[in-house]
């Protein structure tokens, strides 16, 4: 068996999702964000967080490169970097649930 070892960019870019993954808020926002694209105070609202805590958010996420900010008048709203980020999220998900099924109750579950 051959074993490739991983450059030292993808070693960093792997930390930075680990980093961005690390904090339920943040991983709040990007499993929001693989849904569809939302305004900060929307996705603040809908974590409990306050608008300024979202703003530290998603400036660590932006400076991960996994969201963007797109200008809309004098708003901004975010989505995933990427729509790949949505297909790795859904599958993480399902690793999750593997390795602790019983976060999801089944019925009312959304992942």
């Amino acid at each position: 068996m051959s074993v490739t070892t991983a450059s030292l960019g993808h070693t960093a870019a792997i930390a930075r999702l680990g980093h961005a993954l690390s904090d339920p808020t943040r991983a709040g926002v990007l499993l929001a964000l693989r849904e569809a694209p939302a305004y900060p105070s929307d996705l603040a609202d809908a974590l409990g967080v306050s608008r300024q805590i979202m703003s530290n958010h998603l400036a660590c996420l932006r400076g991960c490169g996994l969201v963007e900010s797109v200008p809309d008048g004098r708003r901004a709203w975010y989505r995933l970097a990427d729509a790949q980020l949505a297909t790795a999220l859904d599958d993480l998900l399902a690793v999750v649930l593997v390795v602790e099924p019983d976060c999801c109750d089944g019925d009312g579950c959304t992942c």
